[in-house]
């Protein structure tokens, strides 16, 4: 298995949508082993208020009151201790060679934001589900379409033999933020 540079990521035409070479503000785009996404224009904060204090979070039965959508064309702030959801400006496509592993970025990270993304498996199409969860007694504010994570692609010596699109896995192609669903 190895890593693909820079060159080999560009080269993958069409594995993801819109495909940005340069960067202003927190970088984005390709970088020598990976890709930095950018944070889509719209987030569902989960915050606790008088109407869903009751709530109880089921990933097997979801209730939707535990969050508020939120819009915006320039940031969002999490608050203290918050957890948001967010999705990417891009649209991956993983060829059934590839598996992508997701890491927050640095300038993120020491600001106490924690961005978590379970692998891109082979045969998987869509806009990435982001998860945030800061983790500091302030609120964080991210900023949008600028590089939120840093996705790196690993090149499998052989390909599986079912891939993710082949046993219609059911977070296949997400358009928009998505929650946890039920088998």
């Amino acid at each position: 298995m190895s890593v693909l540079s820079d060159k080999e990521i560009r080269e993958r035409k069409g594995m993801i949508t819109p495909f940005s070479k340069a960067s202003k503000g927190i970088s984005s785009g390709v970088s020598a082993y990976g890709y930095d996404a950018r944070l889509g224009n719209k987030l569902f904060l989960f915050a606790k208020n008088e109407q869903n204090s009751e709530v109880i979070i089921d990933p097997k039965s979801f209730d939707e009151r535990a969050y508020t959508v939120m819009e915006s064309e320039d940031y969002f702030v999490i608050p203290a201790y918050g957890f948001a959801l967010g999705k990417t400006v891009e649209l991956f496509k993983i060829p059934r060679d590839i598996i992508v592993i997701c890491l927050g970025k640095s300038t993120y990270a020491r600001c106490g934001l924690i961005v978590n993304v379970t692998p891109l498996e082979p045969g998987w199409e869509g806009y990435v589900t982001l998860e945030f969860s800061n983790t500091t007694p302030y609120p964080v504010k991210i900023y949008v379409n600028e590089g939120i994570c840093q996705f790196i692609f690993f090149k499998a010596d052989n390909e599986c033999e079912i891939a993710y699109n082949e046993k219609l896995g059911k977070y296949m192609h997400q358009k928009d933020i998505v929650l946890p669903k039920k088998d």
